[in-house]
């Protein structure tokens, strides 16, 4: 059995986060693993609290993982704290880590600030040269890049300096900038377009991490980058018309929609 790693942070609602990321691996038939940076007090409405691990608890979680049961995959979602980003770092390292998927997670989707601001250069420099591919929205490129995305000529060119600037693979995610939901990949001078049709949902909480998931899944049974992206892209648009409506705000999508209805 595949075994898939999340680092990331606790959604107690269970949409986004850890719990996102289980529900993913499972439906895709894996076996995940978790080590939690940080707890949140959320749901559908927003953030109401965070509060991390410590540096030294993060790596006692990864050293179990890794001397225990090594992933096939690794896929990093929130991590707010610069100690704590620079702990990630050090431990995949020394455990020489494989099939990295990097989501630089920076705002929920109901508007709340995840990273602190003086951890921004530290994942810049510490964790993204360490990833198979990061997987930013418009906004978190634009804020690694330092200009907005306009259109999917801007998504093009800021993969491509994102590219040279951390030395993976990036893939910007086209959330609302046109009809399609369009994303573009560059991976070893390539560009790949990825276009399927949008859902007319509120109910996207979560939709980063489940996607960073399933393309880390993908990757850790041995499918090119390409078809990995292809594969998880096609599994979150099943889970977003399988029409699940919970909370009173921006739901999650049904992440068991292949495994039966919740």
């Amino acid at each position: 059995m595949y075994k898939i790693l999340t680092i990331a942070g606790s959604d107690c609602s269970g949409g986004a986060g850890i719990q996102a990321d289980i529900k993913t691996i499972t439906a895709h038939g894996m076996y995940a693993m978790s080590a939690i940076t940080s707890l949140t007090a959320q749901n559908t409405t927003g953030v109401y609290g965070i509060y991390d691990s410590s540096a030294e608890f993060l790596c006692k979680q990864l050293d179990c993982i890794f001397t225990d049961i090594f992933p096939n995959a690794v896929k990093i979602g929130m991590v707010s704290d610069k100690e704590l980003i620079k702990a990630i770092a050090d431990k995949l390292k020394e455990y020489k880590a494989v099939n990295i998927v990097v989501d630089p997670v920076m705002v929920s989707t109901s508007g709340s600030r995840l990273l602190k601001d003086d951890a921004i250069e530290t994942l810049e420099r510490e964790l993204l040269p360490l990833a198979l591919v990061i997987t930013p929205n418009l906004d978190e490129a634009g804020v690694l890049l330092g200009r907005k995305i306009g259109n999917v000529e801007d998504m093009k060119n800021a993969a491509c300096k994102l590219s040279e600037k951390y030395g993976c693979s990036v893939l910007i995610k086209g959330g609302h900038l046109n009809e399609k939901a369009t994303d573009v990949l560059y991976d070893k001078g390539n560009i790949y377009e990825f276009s399927s049709e949008r859902i007319d949902t509120k109910n996207t909480h979560g939709t980063g991490c489940t996607l960073s998931s399933a393309i880390a899944c993908n990757a850790g049974k041995g499918c090119s980058l390409e078809e990995s992206i292809r594969n998880a892209k096609d599994y979150l648009t099943g889970a977003l018309k399988a029409g699940l409506d919970i909370g009173k705000g921006n739901g999650p999508v049904n992440h068991c929609y292949k495994i039966g209805q919740v």
